[in-house]
């Protein structure tokens, strides 16, 4: 039975460009597709945001760039909490799956670990298990 699930991950640029912007954004997605075996068609929506210092590219390009056509997607700012990571962009993936909650992997990169260190600390645990 297929369910809706969200799909978390995260990244960090060093710079507001629109390269910077786009890279981390595809790298980001990426590891989250090869991570979980997500297919567009599953794809309910993609929800993008950025902290209010990156402002020199929609990230949802990129998934448009990696060949994401149908998919729904919408970009926006976090919250200005002050005490929150800089230069981050975060994706939430509404994915349809058969996958149950427990088999979801999110994937938090570039310094964004510190936002969930309990899933980085997860992921090394079964990366050093695999070995």
């Amino acid at each position: 039975m297929l369910v809706c699930r969200g799909v978390r991950g995260a990244t960090t640029v060093e710079a507001d460009t629109r390269a910077e912007i786009l890279a981390a954004t595809k790298e980001l997605l990426t590891a989250m597709i090869e991570a979980n075996g997500i297919e567009e068609n599953d794809v309910a929506s993609v929800f993008f945001t950025t902290t209010a210092d990156v402002v020199s590219e929609y990230p949802a390009l990129a998934a448009r760039q990696l060949g994401w056509k149908d998919a729904a997607l919408l970009c926006s700012h976090e919250m200005a909490v002050p005490r929150g990571l800089a230069k981050c962009i975060r994706i939430l993936v509404h994915w349809n799956t058969s996958k149950s909650i427990k088999e979801i992997k999110h994937v938090y990169l570039n310094g964004a670990e510190t936002l969930r260190p309990d899933r980085a600390l997860d992921q090394l645990q079964k990366d050093l298990a695999e070995q």
